[in-house]
């Protein structure tokens, strides 16, 4: 099969269902390692556990057929209620003060932080699973919708602040836009799912800040804030390759915001804030432009200085997976024939280094010359970024993956 074809994506998506499906435990979905198993020495994140729920729900709407060992749609379907159940009434979920703790450590403790990305994400799989028609999941996400109008979203500045205490009583100076670019696609998804158009408006209100934030700094986006969003350029110098706060630009964070500026764009309309579809070709441009073979060797680099040198140069699984969403995105907004032959490349490079095809799912993390490597991942917990990758060419930009999956807009056997 050729790389980025129909057969190909949908052998892919198949794989990736197979290998996620040995997650599951009895509080929700743990930590998998190299191997597929998984790694009792390592926390259950929150985020984890709704971006396994997310896929499951997406593979029960796409009912493909199955990987040789893989999960069939019943199977899929019953692993799907198995996060919801955990997301609504498992460990994870603060019976005492509401929302979801960040993570269940190996020894049972949360972790008591409650953090806006990761509530992002039960947003979203809440919003998958409700299209997939899993049981509870209407209710999960009216949990979730009412822990975010309650304690994350900020009206005044149009945007979600980052991080409580455990009894949201002591709120975290710091503002990130990484939480706030997850929260778009949860809100997008909200939106889909609900006809809600409150949230659609809340996604176009943070975006339009990213854009500015972006256009003034080279479409290098800054990530890290004060309280009332002054930039802190220098955040995290002494630890670079942080996974989720890292020092200076992240080039696949530019990837991934252009590929949401055309789904906000499209899904406001003309009450969509001007610029957005060519401020989402700036950002790519940027990102391929700073991020890829750089140093002498193919790959996107993690993350840069404000000048575009390079200064985390490993290369991160999502990173490549972004740059296909966003380049399936662009050709179909510009009609441009360079994001096929980009297209062509980001696919052959995941082929290549990548997809792990002795023992699954994509290796996270590489060195500098493609070396599977751990300096900030370990093991495969994640085939969220992945499996949408493979998907994303099937479906259109809008409405959100779920919602186009249960209305049948899809180009997938038997729509």
């Amino acid at each position: 099969m050729i790389p980025g074809e129909f057969e190909y994506r949908a052998a892919q998506r198949a794989e990736l269902l197979r290998f996620a499906s040995s997650a599951k435990t009895d509080d929700g979905f743990g930590y998998l390692d190299d191997t597929g198993a998984v790694d009792p020495e390592q926390s259950m994140p929150l985020f984890v556990v709704c971006r396994m729920t997310h896929v499951f729900s997406l593979g029960v709407l796409a009912d493909e057929p199955p990987a040789a060992g893989g999960p069939d749609r019943d199977e899929l379907a019953a692993l799907a209620e198995h996060g919801v159940r955990a997301l609504t009434a498992g460990p994870l979920q603060d019976a005492e003060f509401g929302g979801w703790y960040a993570s269940i450590q190996p020894d049972g403790s949360p972790e008591g932080a409650k953090q806006a990305y990761a509530h992002a994400f039960v947003i979203l799989a809440a919003t998958s699973a409700l299209m997939a028609g899993v049981p509870g999941a209407e209710q999960l996400l009216k949990m979730a919708t009412s822990v975010m109008d309650a304690h994350f979203w900020d009206e005044t500045t149009g945007t979600v602040v980052e991080e409580w205490n455990r009894s949201w009583t002591s709120l975290d100076d710091y503002r990130g836009v990484n939480a706030n670019m997850h929260t778009v696609e949860a809100f997008l998804a909200a939106g889909d799912v609900t006809s809600d158009r409150t949230w659609h408006r809340r996604a176009g209100r943070i975006a339009e800040r990213v854009v500015a934030l972006a256009g003034d700094n080279s479409w290098r986006i800054p990530e890290h804030f004060t309280a009332d969003w002054s930039p802190m350029l220098q955040y995290n110098r002494d630890q670079p390759a942080d996974a989720f706060r890292p020092y200076g630009a992240t080039v696949g964070h530019g990837m991934e915001w252009a590929r949401l500026l055309v789904a906000v764009d499209e899904s406001l309309g003309e009450n969509a804030p001007s610029g957005l579809k060519e401020a989402s070709v700036a950002l790519y441009d940027r990102a391929v432009a700073d991020g890829w073979a750089v140093d002498g060797a193919d790959g996107f680099v993690y993350t840069t200085d404000w000048d575009g040198t390079p200064v985390v140069h490993a290369r991160m699984h999502w990173v490549v997976a972004e740059a296909i969403g966003t380049a399936t995105v662009l050709h179909r907004v510009t009609g441009d024939a360079r994001y096929v032959e980009d297209l062509r490349r980001w696919w052959d490079y995941a082929e290549k280094y990548l997809i792990d095809h002795e023992l699954g799912s994509w290796h996270h993390e590489l060195d500098a010359a493609n070396e599977p490597a751990s300096g900030t991942w370990s093991g495969k917990p994640d085939v969220y970024h992945a499996y949408q990758a493979a998907l994303i060419a099937d479906v259109p930009t809008t409405p959100s993956f779920a919602a186009a999956l249960a209305d049948g807009k899809t180009s997938l056997p038997g729509d």
